[in-house]
């Protein structure tokens, strides 16, 4: 009997730490699974500080924050941005614009600490460009600028000295591409170039600039872009949002917003527009934006969960309808 008493209080001190066992073990999962959700709550971004990955990052703040993350976002030089990547202090990038960043961003990518996750900008430009009555004049291609040489004063209007555009133009100068060798380039800011092309639209004045897009100049004038036969100006560019390619695992309902995430030239433009040319804060710009255009955004969220496990396509309609 006294056997068989032992016996029962035995097994009653197993039973007791089995279970005691088991919800620790559990407590341990639930505590775990929270501090994951925590985790992959919170995401950063870096930023160069120009004016369309400003407010674009901007947007994606916005969007994420409505979705329950915790959005940090830091202005900082290219360099630093793809370092501080490689040392798990930023998750991603929007603005790896090729070919321009290749020499910093290839080093990274060879490492495989930083991956382009997708296109976010494929129509981005720099070349030379004219307004759109000289275009319709003839001026179709650099090849054409010679024929018209008096008509341009013999310049092409720059940036500042040293600018990659500046030393494109001035190499075809020198080599006499397109006949240009009695050309001048006139070097400057961009708010002065800007203000010469704008009193030469205001007058129907020939001019030839640099130009590029996404930027507000191509909503505010009517411009084109010359064609280049001779590749001088290189291949177009692109823009790609760059993260860490552990995200996929650490935080995969933030990666597929990540793979989703896309604009056009057009709506970067007016985003530049409203941010650098009328002073409006990026903050501003992008939540007016956002209320305007619920229909792309919510193909930027499509098969995502809020922070807290909601449809992301409702909590955003709800929001913002």
């Amino acid at each position: 009997m006294l056997l068989k008493k032992k016996f029962v209080l035995v097994l009653s001190l197993v039973l007791i730490l089995a279970l005691a066992s088991a919800c620790t073990q559990q407590g341990s999962s639930e505590k775990a699974k929270k501090e994951l959700a925590v985790k992959q709550s919170k995401v950063s971004f870096g930023y160069v500080n120009w004016p369309g990955v400003t407010v674009k990052t901007e947007v994606a703040k916005e969007v994420l924050e409505s979705l329950g993350y915790e959005v940090e976002t830091s202005s900082l030089g290219e360099q630093v941005i793809f370092k501080s990547m490689e040392n798990d202090e930023l998750d991603a990038f929007l603005g790896n614009w090729m070919p321009s960043m290749k020499n910093t961003f290839e080093p990274y990518q060879k490492k495989g600490v930083i991956e382009n996750v997708r296109l976010n900008l494929d129509q981005a430009l720099y070349k030379t460009a004219v307004p759109k009555y000289v275009w319709e004049a003839g001026v179709k291609s650099m090849a054409d600028l010679n024929k018209y040489a008096d008509k341009f004063d013999h310049q092409i209007i720059g940036l500042e000295a040293g600018n990659a555009g500046n030393i494109i133009i001035k190499n075809a100068i020198d080599n006499n591409t397109y006949q240009l060798k009695d050309w001048e380039l006139m070097s400057g800011s961009t708010a002065a170039m800007l203000a010469t092309v704008e009193r030469a639209t205001k007058k129907k004045e020939w001019v030839a600039f640099h130009g590029w897009k996404p930027h507000w100049m191509n909503i505010k004038y009517d411009l084109k872009y010359l064609e280049d036969p001779e590749g001088i100006w290189g291949e177009e560019s692109k823009v790609y949002t760059a993260a860490r390619p552990e995200l996929k695992k650490e935080a995969p309902n933030f990666y597929k917003f990540l793979e989703q995430f896309n604009v056009s030239s057009e709506i970067q433009s007016g985003w530049i527009l409203e941010y650098q040319k009328k002073g409006r804060p990026a903050e501003e710009v992008a939540q007016e934006w956002i209320k305007n255009n619920n229909d792309l955004i919510q193909e930027w969220i499509v098969g995502m969960t809020t922070v807290d496990g909601k449809d992301a396509v409702e909590t955003i309609k709800n929001k913002f309808n």
